[in-house]
């Protein structure tokens, strides 16, 4: 998959330094290992016919993190309290902890949140210590693309949020913003009363 950046504090020229740079290429190689291919296969093989790319985009990404040795579902707090998936980061490697926001636009501030709780200090007790955060989400061509529902949170929303949040995200965030496949795109179909998708690939005209 390709993609576009906005870095938030200098986020990529802090990732570009030796001390992250491993993680940085483990990201980028992560997301650009994704096909098109890879995504239509997976696509088509839900038992249960889905409605968006958002799934297999998130567990295509989860299966290439983990193969580079990236934590999942990583806790930010040591207190059993705080131990169900709000509490929770996607993924987290050395001292870089990272969102895959497919969720509700009204998580935005949530989303980018999450990864200062995970690299500032904090009465409550640590389970993770990071220092700078990556959001990954869908750019407003994908989710159109992708079929992704009306109500998510797309890259350029995030965006908006930065400024008015600069006094609360206190720690170097670098936003990634996935492109749309280049080869297909899914469809609405209706099927039972139920909007579900249907690859299409560019260039067919059924």
């Amino acid at each position: 998959m390709d993609f576009v950046t906005h870095s938030f504090r200098h986020a990529e020229a802090i990732l570009s330094q030796p001390g992250y740079s491993v993680g940085l290429e483990d990201l980028r190689g992560a997301i650009t290992d994704i096909t098109d291919e890879h995504l239509i296969k997976s696509f088509d093989s839900h038992k249960t016919p889905a409605k968006s790319l958002s799934r297999d985009i998130n567990n295509l990404l989860k299966r290439n993190l983990k193969m580079r040795g990236w934590e999942v579902e990583s806790a930010i707090f040591q207190d059993s309290e705080f131990d169900d998936k709000r509490w929770r980061l996607d993924f987290a490697k050395d001292k870089i902890s990272v969102e895959v926001a497919f969720n509700h636009a009204e998580a935005i501030a949530w989303n980018l949140l999450k990864p200062v709780l995970a690299s500032e200090l904090n009465h409550v007790k640590k389970a993770v210590q990071t220092e700078i955060g990556v959001v990954i989400c869908a750019t407003a061509e994908l989710k159109r693309a992708g079929q992704f529902d009306s109500a998510v949170g797309e890259y350029e929303k995030f965006l908006r949020y930065l400024d008015p949040l600069q006094d609360v995200l206190t720690v170097p965030i670098l936003l990634i913003g996935l492109k749309k496949p280049a080869t297909f795109e899914i469809v609405g179909t209706k099927i039972g009363g139920r909007m579900l998708g249907r690859v299409r690939l560019l260039g067919d005209s059924a």
